[in-house]
């Protein structure tokens, strides 16, 4: 298949945002170099911001679109458009990233981060195991799987300040950082495949190939779970010294007061409401809008919402979403090519580098036997892990936890070695066990 030009512009951006993902810490370097508060300071600091990445190269995109095609093609009528930049974007699909926002501003609110550390503490304290590493256990395996039921970005980021309030302000090894970090992001996504809403590269699939919850569960969901206790028992292992000894259980600051119970509930149906109307943007932004009210009004309760790193999470998504859109041409052949087999570790593969939720996309969009609809999947979320990108979640719990990494930030190298462990443990676990069959199998 041949690309357009827009097609070959929008791969070549592609790689080049990859490829600047893969240099960030090396940008925030250089911002170091230059008087604080300069303008090269902050050019390079916003060069280094990986959320910004897939959002500065999809601008180019369109600013290309605009030159060679308008910004606005006007039809006979002078009021429809109908080509230009405008009428690609408005072809393209922002609910993801926007819903994303609003679950990340949601779920990292101070009453739904007690409710979920009073859950992850008293399932710890029936745990067989020291006090800081029945903690860690919980928090790892108990996180990740609520997001199956709280969606992806809302587990990734409660999960996630949980860890940064217990584990990464503390004097921890860089090498136990990275190992959790891999884990958390592995987890997080093969722990969202017990329902059929929750997993981006699921959602983008389920209806179409007629997945409900038994199919996930049985297919996916039980072999996710093994997969993530046995990698959190893993890590555990290797990194017992520097989890022994007692929790010390955060106070809430000197003059931070404790959300009541019908506060805490309210975020909750917020939050309910917003993932049972994710597919509805008109709605959840509308809810937002309501929950900001809400916010406010309880400020004593509440800490700064995370608007910014929320919104620069959106931005990432929707930088990818506007980029992705342009490689069909190149991965539905690749897909379509593949067995089963090459399918699987090609999925994983390629999750690396590509949105897990764009890559089953475009393989619904081949016809694929049921095996194959399997394998994609199953390769897909087990690479969720490798790299920023590969999982929508991901931005999330990077922009909570960066700044734990020093100056220079997340390494993406050492991300991905922190990865590859828990990503062949979650393989063999999808690859090797059967199926639980109810009615009909894949």
């Amino acid at each position: 298949m041949n690309p357009t030009n827009v097609q070959l512009v929008g791969t070549i951006l592609f790689v080049c945002a990859v490829l600047h993902t893969f240099l960030v810490s090396k940008f925030e370097h250089l911002a170091h170099k230059y008087p604080k508060g300069s303008m090269g300071e902050n050019i390079f600091h916003f060069l280094g911001e990986v959320e910004a990445v897939f959002g500065m190269w999809a601008a180019i995109l369109i600013g290309y679109m605009s030159v060679t095609q308008g910004l606005m093609v006007f039809g006979e009528d002078g009021h429809t458009v109908v080509g230009g930049a405008i009428k690609y974007l408005e072809g393209l699909n922002y609910t993801e990233p926007a819903f994303v926002f609003v679950i990340m501003c949601i779920a990292g609110t101070r009453p739904v981060i007690l409710f979920a550390e009073k859950i992850i503490l008293g399932i710890s304290k029936v745990l067989p195991l020291p006090g800081k590493m029945a903690f860690y256990v919980s928090a790892l395996v108990i996180g990740p799987l609520l997001g199956s039921f709280i969606t992806e970005p809302a587990a990734m980021t409660v999960t996630a300040l949980i860890l940064l309030q217990y584990f990464y302000s503390n004097e921890m090894s860089h090498k136990f950082k990275y190992a959790t970090l891999g884990l958390l992001f592995v987890n997080i996504s093969i722990g969202g495949t017990l329902s059929h809403f929750a997993a981006p590269p699921v959602l983008m699939v389920a209806g179409k190939w007629h997945w409900g919850f038994m199919h996930m569960i049985t297919h996916f969901g039980y072999k996710s779970t093994v997969a993530i206790l046995i990698s959190t028992a893993v890590v555990v292992a290797i990194f017992r010294k520097e989890l022994a000894g007692s929790l010390q259980v955060k106070e809430a600051q000197e003059n931070a007061l404790v959300p009541t119970w019908w506060m805490t509930l309210t975020h909750l149906i917020f939050m309910g409401l917003v993932v049972y109307t994710a597919h509805h943007m008109v709605f959840f932004l509308g809810l937002f809008l309501f929950f900001l009210g809400f916010a406010t009004i309880t400020q004593q309760y509440q800490d700064a919402i995370k608007l910014k790193e929320s919104l620069l999470v959106g931005f990432f998504l929707a930088g990818l979403v506007t980029l992705g859109a342009q490689q069909a041409w190149w991965l539905q052949p690749v897909l379509g090519k593949m067995n089963d087999i090459v399918l699987f570790f090609g999925a994983t593969a390629l999750t690396a580098i590509t949105d897990n939720a764009a890559l089953t996309y475009l393989g619904s969009l081949v016809e694929l036997t049921d095996s194959a609809k399997y394998n994609l999947v199953a390769g897909a979320v087990a690479g969720g892990g490798l790299t920023v990108i590969a999982n929508a979640p991901n931005p999330a719990g990077f922009g909570i936890l960066k700044g734990s990494f020093g100056k220079e930030g997340i390494s993406p190298l050492g991300l991905l070695l922190g990865a590859i462990g828990p990503t062949l443990i979650a393989m063999l676990c999808l690859e090797l066990l059967p199926s639980i069959m109810v009615g009909s199998g894949h």
